[in-house]
This record gives C-alpha cells, sequence and structure tokens, in this order.
C-alpha cells in the first residue's frame, strides 16, 4: 500500500444526545410567523431550534469551534445574534439558516448581548469587561465603552433617549449617553455583585439584581436638556469616568455633586422587593409588555411578580383610601382627608406584586418569558440536566398555578454518558448514564429506545443484537430485551462497583471486573420464562478468578486463550483463560491503568493509564514496545480500530487521538468536545467512532475516502499555531493613544491580517502595472507604433479590468466588520497610492459610501503623518472638493428616494385606508381607543 493512502481521516459528523448546553441562555425565537412554539438553546458550538410542540429538532445553526455562551433574537424575529467563548458574535438568519456576519471585538466569552428597539445597533458586554455597540446593517462596530472593571452583566438600551446602561460584576451601574459615547452617571448603591437589570413602568423604574436576597427598585426622572435659545450647543459631559464628587446618601444611592445643565436623569432608590431565595440573582427578565417580571436563583425555583398600572395602582388606593375613611368612622376620628392620605401610602409591594413560583424538574441554568394573545404567559427553562420544559401561567386569574405543558426529554441523557457500544451492523448505537439507557439510530440520529437503568459503568450488545448487558455502579448485571424495553433480569455479580466487562471471542460468554478483587466468568444460556411459554436468554456464572487488588479493566485476546486485567496496583496482569495461570506482568505505569485493548491479531496490547502515557507492548513476552506521552490529561479510554494496528485514545484534556501501533505515530487529532471525554467506541467496521463527554454531547466522526499524509497533517497544525499567535499578539499601536485605551471595536484577527495582506498585493501589483505601462508608452514612442501589452493573469481573471478596478474591488471583497481592522494594520508606505486611487474613485462616483468610510478613517489614524507630508497635500485638497460634492450628490438621491417612498406611502393608505410599515398595528389600535372614548362622551352628554 502506497504512503498517502495508508492513513484514512476520520471527520466530525455530527452532535447528538444534546438538548442545550449550560454555559448559553434560551430564548424563544419566532419562525415561520409562530411565536411561542420555537426556542433557541445553546448545543456546544452550535445552536439548535426545537419546536416545543413536537419535541422536534428542526433546525440547527452551525457553529464553528468555540463554546456559545449567549443568544440575542432581533426585534423582528428574522435574525438570531449568537456570542461565543472566544468573544466573536455571528448573526445568523432564522430564515436561512447561515450566520454571514461576524463581529471580532472583544477578547474573551461574550456574556450580554442586547438589540436596540429597532434592531439597527446591537450592545454586546463581555468578560474582558468592554462593552461594544455594533452597526448592524452597516456591519461594522461603532464604539468601544471603557469603565466597568468586572465582566459586564447585562446591558439595555433605552427607547426613548440614546442611553445605555450596563451592571457589572464590580457591583457598580453605569449610565452611558450614546451621543457622546461618555458615563455620565455611576450607581454604587450595591454592595456585591449586580448579576441582572431591567427597565419597567415605561422606563421610569429600573429593578436590579445582585447576590442577595433583595430585589432592588429604582425611580429614574429624566431631566430636560437645558439649552441656550441664542446658542443651541447640545449639552456637554463634564466627567466622562462616571462620579468625581460625590457623597453616599442615607437610602444607599450616591448623590452627584453635579449641576442640573451636567445631568441627564437622576435615579433614587424606591425600595427592595424581596425574593424567597437566599442565594443569589442568576437571571432577572421582563417580559415584552413590561408587566410580569421574573427571577430565580440557583436553586428550581423561579418567582414571578405582576407590575400593576397606573390605572390599578389608582384602584387600590381609592380602596385603601375607603378602608381608612370607614375606620375613621368606625373609631369616631375626625380627621381630615388629607392626614388620611398621609396615613394611607403605596408601598413599593402594592406595585409589585408576587404572582405564583414556578418550580422546575432541577436546577434552572436560564428562562425566557412571552406572553400570549390569549393573556397567558409563557416559560421556558433550560435546565441543568439537559432538559427543556415549557410552564403556562395565567397572571390575569386570581391565585394562579402553572402548568407543565411541554418538555423536551428525549433527545439527550440526564446527566453524563460514561459507556457506549456498537452494534455487529454498525447501526444501533448504545449510550447509558446514572438514570437511563438509549439505542440511537446512527444514520438517523434519532433515539429509537430508552430504558430505566441503575447508574451504567460498561456495557455490549449480545450476539445478534436483540439484548444488551450493562454493568453498573453497584456491582449488578442487567439484562434488557430492546424489541419490548423490558428488563429481564438483574444479578448481583459484584460486591463493590462492576468496572469492566469484555465478550468472549466465541460469543459464547463475557467476563467482567469489579472492585471486589474478583474477575468473574460468564455464559450465556436460554432459561424458561415464568411469564410465557418460551424460553429467554440469561446468563450464568461459571468461574472466578480472586486477585489482590481491585479490578479496573478487562479483555480477552482474540484467539481467547489469555485475559488481561488491569488492577489498582498500575500494573496488568495476563493470565491464561484456561487454567487461569498466571502468564505476564506489564509495570511502567506510575498511576493505574484506566484502559486497554488488544489488536486484533492478539500481537499486541495497548494500555492508557491516569499517567497521562499509552504504553504499547508485545503479548509474547510482554516487552514494552514504545511508551507515548499521549494526552494533557487522564487517558480515559483506548480501543483498536478492527483489523488494524492503528487505535484510538479519549483523554481528559477533551481531545481524541489516532495512533499507529507500529511505527509509534501520531496520526491525527480529533478536536469537538468541550468537556472532560469520558469514553468512545469504535464500530466493527472501523468506519464511525463515537464520544461521549462531560458536555452532555454525543459526537459522531466518520472515515472519508480522503488520504492523510502525515507531514502535510504536521503543517497544517503548525499553520493552525500560527494563527492562534497572530490573534493573541499586541493590538496595532494608534499615535495619539496610550497603551490600554484602544476604543476601536475592531480585534486583530488573522482574517484582517490576510485581508490587509490582499490590499498590499493588490497596491503592489498596481504599482507594477503603471510601470509597466510607463515602459510600453515609452516603448510604443520609440519603435513608432504599437506594440501589444502582455495582460496580467490576475486582471484577465476579474474580466480583464484596470490595475485601479482590482484595487476597488479588494476593498469591496473585505467584509464589513474586518474593514477598519485590515486599514489598521496596513503599513503607512501604501497610504499615498490608496488616498490617489480614492481620488479617481470617488470623481467617478463609485461606492461612494465605502470608500468615505476608508478614506475618514485612514486619516483619523495616520493624520500626523499625511499632514506632514507635502506630496500629499494637493491629494487632500482634492479629496476635499470631490468628496463634498459627491456625498451631496449621494445625499440628495437618498433624499429625493425617501420623500418618494413617503409619497407612495401615503397614496397606499389613502387608497386602501391601511397602514404600512412598522407602526401600522399600533396607530389603528389608538385611532380605535380614540373613536371608543368619542363615542363615550357623546353617549354620557346625550
Amino acid at each position: 500500500m502506497g504512503l498517502t493512502k495508508q492513513y484514512l481521516r476520520y471527520v466530525a459528523s455530527a452532535v447528538f444526545g444534546l438538548i442545550g448546553s449550560q454555559k448559553g441562555n434560551i430564548v424563544f425565537v419566532t419562525l415561520r410567523g409562530e411565536k411561542g412554539r420555537y426556542v433557541a438553546v445553546p448545543a456546544c458550538e452550535h445552536v439548535f431550534i426545537w419546536d416545543l410542540r413536537k419535541g422536534e429538532k428542526i433546525l440547527i445553526l452551525q457553529g464553528l469551534k468555540h463554546e456559545v455562551t449567549c443568544l440575542c433574537p432581533s426585534p423582528d424575529g428574522l435574525h438570531l445574534a449568537v456570542g461565543y467563548e472566544d468573544g466573536s458574535i455571528r448573526i445568523f438568519s432564522l430564515l436561512s439558516g447561515e450566520g454571514n456576519v461576524t463581529f471580532n471585538g472583544h477578547k474573551a466569552a461574550i456574556t450580554s448581548l442586547k438589540y436596540d428597539q429597532l434592531g439597527g445597533r446591537l450592545a454586546s458586554g463581555s468578560k474582558d469587561t468592554d462593552i461594544i455597540v455594533w452597526d448592524v446593517i452597516n456591519e461594522s462596530g461603532l464604539y468601544r465603552l471603557k469603565g466597568h472593571k468586572d465582566a459586564i452583566t447585562q446591558a439595555l438600551f433605552l427607547r426613548e433617549k440614546n442611553l445605555l446602561v450596563t451592571s457589572g460584576k464590580d457591583t457598580m451601574l453605569k449610565w452611558w449617553d450614546l451621543d457622546t459615547q461618555h458615563c455620565f452617571k455611576t450607581m454604587v448603591g450595591h454592595r456585591t455583585e449586580v448579576w441582572g437589570l431591567v427597565l419597567v413602568s415605561e422606563e421610569k423604574r429600573l429593578i436590579t439584581g445582585a447576590s442577595d436576597s433583595e430585589l432592588r427598585a429604582w425611580d429614574i426622572s429624566y431631566l430636560q436638556e437645558i439649552e441656550d435659545p441664542e446658542e443651541p450647543e447640545p449639552k456637554k459631559i463634564k466627567e466622562s469616568s462616571g462620579i468625581q464628587d460625590s457623597h453616599e446618601a442615607e437610602d444607599g444611592t450616591l448623590e452627584m455633586d453635579e449641576t442640573p445643565e451636567d445631568r441627564i436623569l437622576t435615579c433614587r432608590k424606591a425600595g427592595s422587593i424581596m425574593r424567597e431565595g437566599r442565594d443569589r440573582v442568576v437571571n432577572l427578565a421582563v417580559d415584552k409588555t413590561g408587566r410580569i417580571l421574573a427571577c430565580h436563583g440557583t436553586d428550581s425555583v423561579l418567582e414571578v411578580f405582576c407590575i400593576l398600572s397606573k390605572e390599578e395602582i389608582q384602584k387600590k388606593m381609592d380602596k385603601k383610601m375607603k378602608k381608612a375613611k370607614k375606620k375613621a368612622k368606625l373609631n369616631s376620628c375626625n380627621e381630615e382627608e388629607e392626614d388620611l392620605e398621609v396615613n394611607v401610602k403605596m408601598t413599593l409591594q402594592d406595585e409589585i406584586q408576587r404572582v405564583a413560583n414556578i418550580k422546575t424538574s432541577a436546577k434552572i441554568k436560564s428562562f425566557d418569558l412571552i406572553h400570549t394573545p390569549q393573556g397567558e404567559l409563557k416559560a421556558v427553562f433550560l435546565l441543568q440536566n439537559n432538559l427543556v420544559e415549557l410552564y403556562s401561567l395565567n397572571a390575569s386569574t386570581p391565585g394562579p398555578q402553572p402548568v407543565r405543558t411541554n418538555r423536551i426529554t428525549i433527545g439527550g441523557h440526564r446527566s453524563d454518558v460514561r459507556t457506549l457500544s456498537f452494534s455487529s451492523d454498525n447501526i444501533a448505537i448504545l449510550s447509558a448514564a446514572a438514570d437511563s439507557i438509549k439505542i440511537w439510530n446512527r444514520s438517523t440520529l434519532q433515539c429509537i429506545r430508552t430504558m430505566a437503568c441503575e447508574y451504567a459503568l460498561c456495557s455490549f450488545f449480545v450476539p445478534g443484537d436483540r439484548q444488551v448487558v450493562i454493568g453498573t455502579k453497584t456491582g449488578k448485571l442487567q439484562l434488557y430485551d430492546l424489541a419490548s424495553g423490558n428488563l429481564l433480569e438483574t444479578i448481583d455479580a459484584h460486591d463493590g462497583a462492576l468496572w469492566s466487562l469484555s465478550l468472549s471471542p466465541d460469543q459464547r460468554g463475557f467476563v467482567t471486573g469489579g472492585a471486589d478483587k474478583s474477575v468473574k466468568f460468564w455464559d450465556f444460556e436460554l432459561v424458561k420464562d415464568e411469564n410465557s411459554t418460551q424460553k429467554r436468554l440469561s446468563v450464568k456464572q461459571t468461574r472466578t478468578l480472586q486477585l489482590d487488588e481491585e479490578v479496573l479493566c478487562v479483555s480477552y485476546s482474540p484467539n481467547q486463550k489469555l485475559l488481561a486485567v488491569s488492577l489498582l496496583d498500575c500494573t496488568v496482569k495476563i493470565f491464561y483463560v484456561d487454567t487461569l495461570k498466571f502468564f505476564l506482568s506489564l509495570y511502567g505505569h506510575k498511576l493505574p491503568v484506566i484502559c486497554m485493548d488488544i489488536s486484533y491479531d492478539g500481537a499486541l496490547i495497548a494500555t492508557g493509564s491516569a499517567d497521562r502515557n499509552v504504553k504499547i507492548w508485545g503479548l509474547d513476552f510482554g516487552d514494552c514496545h514504545k511508551s507515548l506521552f499521549a494526552h494533557d490529561d487522564s487517558v480515559m479510554y483506548l480501543r483498536f480500530v478492527p483489523k488494524s494496528h492503528l487505535f484510538f485514545t479519549a483523554g481528559k484534556d477533551r481531545k481524541i487521538k489516532q495512533w499507529d501501533a507500529d511505527k509509534f505515530e501520531h496520526i491525527q487529532t480529533l478536536e469537538g468536545h468541550h468537556q472532560e471525554i469520558w469514553c468512545l467506541a469504535v464500530s466493527p467496521s472501523g468506519d464511525y467512532v463515537v464520544s461521549s463527554s462531560h458536555d452532555k454531547s454525543l459526537r459522531l466522526w466518520e472515515r472519508t475516502r480522503e488520504p492523510l499524509i502525515l507531514e502535510e497533517e504536521k503543517e497544517m497544525q503548525r499553520e493552525a499555531e500560527y494563527e492562534e499567535s497572530v490573534a493573541k499578539e499586541d493590538q496595532p499601536a494608534v499615535p495619539g493613544e496610550t497603551q490600554g485605551d484602544n476604543y476601536f471595536t475592531g480585534k486583530k484577527t488573522i482574517e484582517t491580517v490576510k485581508a490587509a495582506e490582499r490590499i498590499m498585493e493588490a497596491i503592489e501589483l498596481y504599482r507594477e502595472e503603471t510601470a509597466k505601462l510607463r515602459e510600453h508608452k515609452a516603448i510604443c514612442k520609440a519603435a513608432g507604433k504599437e506594440v501589444p501589452l502582455p495582460i496580467n493573469p490576475i486582471l484577465m481573471a476579474y474580466g480583464n479590468i484596470s490595475p485601479s478596478a482590482y484595487v476597488l474591488e479588494i476593498f469591496k471583497g473585505i467584509k464589513s466588520s474586518e474593514l477598519e481592522e485590515s486599514l489598521l494594520v496596513l503599513p503607512f508606505s501604501y497610504v499615498p497610492d490608496i488616498l490617489r486611487l480614492f481620488n479617481e474613485f470617488i470623481q467617478q462616483g463609485s461606492d461612494i459610501e465605502l470608500l468615505c468610510r476608508c478614506l475618514f478613517f485612514l486619516l483619523r489614524i495616520h493624520f500626523g503623518q499625511i499632514t506632514s507630508n507635502q506630496m500629499l497635500v494637493p491629494v487632500i485638497e482634492k479629496l476635499k472638493e470631490t468628496t463634498i460634492s459627491k456625498v451631496n450628490q449621494v445625499r440628495d438621491v437618498i433624499g429625493f428616494n425617501m420623500a418618494g417612498l413617503d409619497y407612495l406611502k401615503r397614496e397606499c393608505e389613502a387608497k386602501s385606508e391601511v397602514m404600512f410599515f412598522a407602526d401600522a398595528t399600533s396607530h389603528l389600535e389608538e385611532k380605535k381607543r380614540k373613536r371608543k372614548k368619542r363615542e363615550k362622551l357623546i353617549l354620557t352628554v346625550t
């Protein structure tokens, strides 16, 4: 066999067995025009869209490598913003399932995502303590807000004003004026981390949740901006860092020694609502109507509160006044009405009432709320044990009781999968955890059978694939029938945990090893079933091998002559199967051998240990052929590929590696799991590998026909390491900026470096072609006749365009979100040529918006060098003239188009009396309300 055909590549095929991972949040999404039916949940690096009614997965938003940490649907319901652990953000279309927009700006995991009311801007908070506001339409960053000293926990836009409020683990609440991009107010009324905040009561009240059992309420009053009528200059913020002169008030807020001209709003503590939970607030949220407030801690209880409207509060006040008057009459008090009003005060507990507590079946990780048109509240929960539950609650009825309406359970186990097995025909996969066994169809990845069991540690399919045998933590053997899903028999096999099972090569029995220092041999037999006349499968014990240490792993040799037993004393002992006499002892590991396997020809045995090493031994003399440092943590599982000397190892370092036991070479690393890997199984054909991890996911890996060449694999690994090192390098310095004060929204990545290289190559090509053209003209002039000019193959590939047009095409091809950062890493030597080309492009009137964006950014970052360069003064003067005139032209065209659209809108409304565009429904409802009020007034007057 040739070198190129020696190894075949394994690739990731699918992720299954996972309903939702714990790091992100669950959200309702609108799909096919339906609200409240579909939810998006994070699933490792992907996002799954589940249909709650059917319990089916209907869409997968494919991620790249890093785990999802945050989800936020857009207000129009068409897009979903997804934040990842590496600080990147991708915006997916829910119609196509594609993520075309990527934002790279944060250095650490995304912790908060929030759209503004129209969905044009997106605020992202991260563990790197920064907030970045992104322009979703232009696919670029607007500005970076620095001020927090710890991870951001929440960020909210205000609807009416251009303000942003953020909370962080540094105990601070900060208010940001987005017109000036400065923090104008810092609230320090919390003693612990602020974990959540919501705006209610028409954004006049702020409710925050911290690490105690209080929900603090703050009254917000907005102050009008004071302007001089003669000089209508916008109000300026004096202190950009937040608070300078301040003192703490009695209610725990921080009073600002500011003049009214320097303030936009004031915040005063209104009081506190006590939660029933004593731990920290994990999530605090309000529904879109702003009426229902809900929060939960680290337990399984969601506390639901109702925020009363002004009319309801007034009714309550009137009732209280009536009661007070009656009481005053009974006590024959002559108190005046004013005194009664003073006595009857509306407390915060009267305004925010507790509705109900929703108790879920496990600890809550995240939740989302939605109000149905029927007035019913729906709450969906992502639970700690890989489960999604939906509850409904009618908050308008007195004493409402939550009802669980839907549950997604069949798609995964409640706990980590500790054992995996393939059926003999490669079609079925068995996975077993602490509470259940599931049988999966490998091709469809659907769960076809679920059976309750005890804590499973090992398993295999009985020959014929109609029954399975499970070894449990309590030392029992459990025999299940797959057709009916029934437990056929439970046998007390060992006094301690039953760590390992090995099917005999003749398929007539198996061997078990347990924590009671014994190895037991079992045979299959048919016994008469008590409930029917037919016989059923059973097992009987034939022999016992007693040892001095706990048995961790057992394995038969393929010829069934030898039995390998791994012991707690870090050795592997080989015995003869027929006489149970000792044959060999394999010692050398520093920690116990957790896993081992014998090759198909019985020549080699490979052992994996908690000391992170894999040793390959010869079974003839027990000599160690090679010791390999396999993983960065314990080696948890090891399996040979059938009919070969290749084997797979899985480790706690989240990696699966393939090795060659003959050449002692590392072939391939399969990366994908985000937590420790517990076990893996190789199919009898060797075409499939399935693995399970602490991240609750099962992953299927498939052997392709693509040959794998080790030298190329090593080269690719070096390239990947280089790309990672580029991303970790220092950000490019900008003149006039101090170290650490990078207010640009982008981040240096390998994509931005490649984009900058493409620009540089295009400029170089432009220079070369321009020089060639000059030479060609000189040659033609000297020869007195036209000489054909050879065309550059790159320009020919683009349709025989000019060199300058090629430069413009390169600029168009750069992603909008990466444009600024690409220009930032560009050396200044290329800038003069770019400015001259921009002048030419703008005069032609093509792509004015893109060219102006690039031009203004280059002028900002290279201002000093450009202004001091006398050669560029005429270029800048020309740019000034052409840019102003062309931008005015574009603005006029856009203004004309908008006026035309407004005219068409009015014409359509006049014809059909139907309001179009976003505010249609609200206008109609307002008109109906006004008409009803008018009719009531007419009736009362008449």
